[in-house]
């Protein structure tokens, strides 16, 4: 019995299996993102991490290395916000995601050059709102995804924004396989969302060093919920940084935000009032301290140190707790093609099942 694997998703974005890799910052390059698209998946780019300069050569860069369509993300806080944008139009990139809406004014810009706007939310709230700005699709993370989270379980929080919005929705956290893809589409989703799965492929420019304190991980307890980087709870695997952190005086993790803060600077070169107004931003919106504001708007240059420098021991690991059920690296192509592979038997033997 034939099955399909067509949704609303592939058919928006243009892609051939409803597989997104998400847009993790300095992990999602021109390389992964133009081997996911290849493969049949659709890819972010992580615009937030990449240079202000660097940010149309990264799109260029995946353009060359793929003619599929792909996507680039990027948050309201960056001071060249409005500038990726514009590189997103004129480059006729197809899809745009981000975290918090970028205002009704970026999205009818977005929307009118036919981009597709594809937030994603950990909330009921924030899905509902994000839906009334004008998102096209809402990507769901559920508390065991990595990165910022939130703390309800992905089954529980599909099925309450599926409920309450008309447009496709996207399932994340928690997502390795094909085994996963059909439930997310059983339960109603159009496709799923995967960070940690594609951050661990032989695609990923993340270092062997690091990429083996991932293997490493067995236990989904050891990848934890903190809020000792930025004041805001993120999932990441434990590790000595972590624990140095957790520990530590309100002083040390003051000046590890000041000194981030200055790292940022010198990697985007912009200027300290430009970083101090993206800090006072983030405070404002999100209730935190100055400290935590300082380290939410520069947490990337912690998140840098393993993901970039190869010293797992002395940055952040952001991880779903799918990380402990992983161990092996295949390559893009190999991965979606298994998923594909095990999700069509799985639906196969499903119709066979009620026929």
């Amino acid at each position: 019995m034939a099955v399909s694997l067509d949704t609303r998703l592939t058919a928006l974005l243009g892609c051939r299996y409803p597989i997104i890799q998400t847009a993790m910052g300095w992990v999602a390059d021109p390389r992964l993102v133009a081997a996911t698209c290849n493969a049949g998946g659709f890819g972010f780019l992580a615009g937030a991490t990449i240079e202000p300069r660097q940010m149309e050569a990264a799109i260029l860069e995946t353009q060359r290395l793929t003619d599929r369509p792909f996507g680039v993300n990027f948050h309201m806080y960056q001071a060249n916000a409005e500038e990726i944008v514009e590189l997103v139009v004129r480059h006729q990139v197809r899809a745009v995601s981000y975290s918090r809406s970028p205002g009704k004014q970026m999205i009818a810009r977005l929307k009118d050059a036919g981009v597709v706007c594809m937030p994603t939310v950990g909330a009921l709230k924030h899905a509902q709102k994000a839906v009334e700005m004008g998102a096209d699709v809402v990507t769901v993370q559920g508390g065991e995804g990595g990165g910022h989270t939130g703390a309800v379980p992905t089954a529980m929080l599909l099925g309450q924004v599926l409920d309450a919005v008309q447009v496709p929705v996207v399932a994340a956290g928690g997502f390795k396989d094909g085994r996963g893809l059909v439930s997310a589409l059983a339960q109603g989703a159009d496709g799923i969302a995967m960070g940690t799965r594609f951050l661990m492929t032989a695609d990923s420019p993340v270092p062997q060093a690091t990429l083996a304190r991932y293997l490493a991980v067995k236990d989904p307890a050891a990848v934890i919920v903190s809020r000792a980087i930025d004041g805001m709870p993120q999932r990441m695997i434990r590790n000595e940084l972590l624990d140095e952190l957790e520990a530590s005086s309100g002083l040390r993790r003051w000046l590890l935000a000041v000194r981030s803060g200055l790292a940022y600077r010198r990697h985007t070169g912009l200027g300290l009032g430009q970083l101090l107004s993206s800090a006072l931003k983030m405070r404002r919106d999100g209730d935190l301290t100055a400290a935590q504001s300082l380290m939410a708007a520069n947490a990337p240059m912690v998140i840098q140190k393993a993901m970039v420098e190869g010293l797992p021991a002395e940055g952040v690991l952001p991880a779903g707790q799918v990380a402990a059920g992983i161990d092996s690296l295949p390559g893009c192509a190999e991965l979606i093609e298994q998923i594909v592979q095990d999700a069509e038997q799985r639906l196969g033997a499903l119709c066979r099942r009620i026929s």
